[in-house]
């Protein structure tokens, strides 16, 4: 995703340098013209805005407040956004460091996958300064739909209940996909018929076709996945907020990763559900 939302970037102007811990894999940007540099502190010493977009907190933490990292070099005035999904508090405890040292902080996770990353239509969620993500529009827009949603680690808290919504949509959309078969339903027409009702939905319109096609390679990994919905519910315990159906998806990814299916998209929930009943849903090609 990372790859893709700086393309854009780039491709709108802006001067880019990047750093990504396999060098390689910033070989497509570097020939579209941006810089590759040894570190994240090197990084955010040749720039005004860093963005970072990494797997886990702990990644987050080493990436901007690290001994190489992006906090060491940032210039006062300069603006640090971490686009990752990650724990409120550490968005929180970023930002207090970046005030420290008279820099910004945003907390800016997105919604929409590698398809949304791709086609420049992300959904992006800002907690911090609201003058500060203003001032990011720009930026931005070429990466998606900018929300402001409050104080530093409230844009991460919108993330959260984005993926409760994604969580639980997916368990609704696989269950009715397998009563469907076990009752002898048609899956296909299935689909499409519900999918011009209420039960429509962004989920089925994007994964759908994924599952009748027996598609589970990932767009967003279980592993992270995991991660995320982890991170929800720890905020739910320390809130005291009871979520049943949080709690359930959650477990049934969790099933996925002891099963060694991590790296499969998330659209791989069918699997623990299929072994739950025993059954498995049909494969329909090319549709």
């Amino acid at each position: 995703m990372g790859q893709s939302m700086c393309g854009h970037i780039l491709a709108a102007g802006y001067s880019v340098s990047v750093y990504n811990r396999t060098a390689s894999k910033a070989d497509g940007l570097c020939k579209k013209g941006a810089s590759f540099l040894e570190s994240p502190k090197a990084v955010a010493e040749q720039s005004d805005v860093v963005f970072t977009i990494v797997g886990y907190p702990s990644d987050v933490e080493e990436v901007i407040l690290g001994e190489k990292g992006i906090m060491k070099g940032l210039q006062p005035g300069g603006v640090v956004v971490d686009m990752t999904t990650s724990d409120p508090a550490l968005a929180q405890r970023i930002f207090a460091v970046a005030k420290e040292k008279g820099c910004h902080a945003v907390d800016a996770p997105v919604s929409g996958g590698d398809i949304g990353a791709k086609a420049g239509k992300l959904a992006i969620f800002a907690g911090g300064e609201e003058q500060v993500v203003r001032s990011l529009t720009p930026l931005f827009s070429c990466m998606g739909s900018v929300t402001y949603m409050g104080s530093s680690g409230l844009g991460q808290s919108t993330k959260m209940g984005n993926q409760i919504i994604i969580a639980t949509t997916m368990l609704g959309l696989v269950e009715g996909m397998l009563f469907a078969c076990k009752a002898g339903l048609d899956v296909n027409v299935y689909l499409e018929a519900v999918a011009g009702g209420l039960a429509g939905s962004k989920s089925l319109q994007l994964y759908a076709s994924r599952l009748l096609k027996r598609d589970l390679q990932p767009g967003f990994y279980v592993n992270h996945f995991v991660k995320d919905l982890g991170i929800a519910t720890e905020e739910c315990r320390r809130m005291g907020l009871s979520l049943p159906g949080l709690a359930l998806a959650q477990q049934l990814y969790v099933s996925l990763k002891a099963y060694g299916e991590g790296d499969l998209g998330t659209q791989a929930l069918v699997l623990a559900l299929e072994r739950l009943n025993n059954m498995e849903l049909p494969t329909i090609e090319n549709k």
